[in-house]
């Protein structure tokens, strides 16, 4: 394989892997590893939602996750193109809500949309350096009836961590 061609698919392994990640640390809220998605200083944009840094949208969204029972992020589509130290990269998410009403009532918040992300390798790492969030749809409805208890946890109790630490992976 050309080096050139083998060096863009790193990259574009290397930042799926980071996009997982960012998915993965939002579900877990697990601050260090949303925090590492980002460099330092890197603009989030979502739009009339937030407008800061990535480090601070991380905390943003966990505290206001805290008060949900659970969410899942996933992640689909995704595009990314590669320059040297450089890439961009447009990613289509849903992520799903679970919260209780003040009735006791369940309800679901579904959002759908796209991450819009530029990426730099500063000391051989890919993190995001400028991130627009673009809204396209999203919907609440009641949940009549769930069937199964929520078995995942939103911390590094959650049995992934585990899992991955088994190889010695930090998870």
């Amino acid at each position: 394989m050309h080096d050139e061609a083998l060096e863009q698919l790193l990259a574009k392994q290397a930042i799926t892997e980071r996009l997982h990640d960012y998915a993965r640390a939002m579900d877990r809220m697990d601050d260090e590893l949303g925090y590492s998605v980002f460099h330092a200083g890197a603009v989030a944009d979502y739009g009339t939602m937030y407008q800061g840094t990535g480090h601070g949208f991380i905390a943003f969204v966990h505290a206001a996750h805290a008060q949900l029972l659970a969410h899942t992020h996933q992640l689909g589509s995704m595009s990314i193109a590669v320059d040297g130290e450089r890439a961009v990269s447009e990613t289509y998410v849903t992520a799903t809500l679970r919260g209780r009403a003040p009735d006791g009532s369940l309800f679901d918040i579904r959002s759908c949309g796209r991450y819009l992300d530029r990426w730099e390798r500063r000391a051989g790492r890919w993190a995001i350096s400028a991130r627009q969030y673009v809204h396209e749809i999203d919907d609440c409805h009641p949940v009549h009836r769930a069937q199964f208890a929520i078995a995942g946890r939103r911390d590094r109790s959650d049995p992934s961590y585990a899992l991955f630490e088994s190889l010695g992976n930090r998870a």
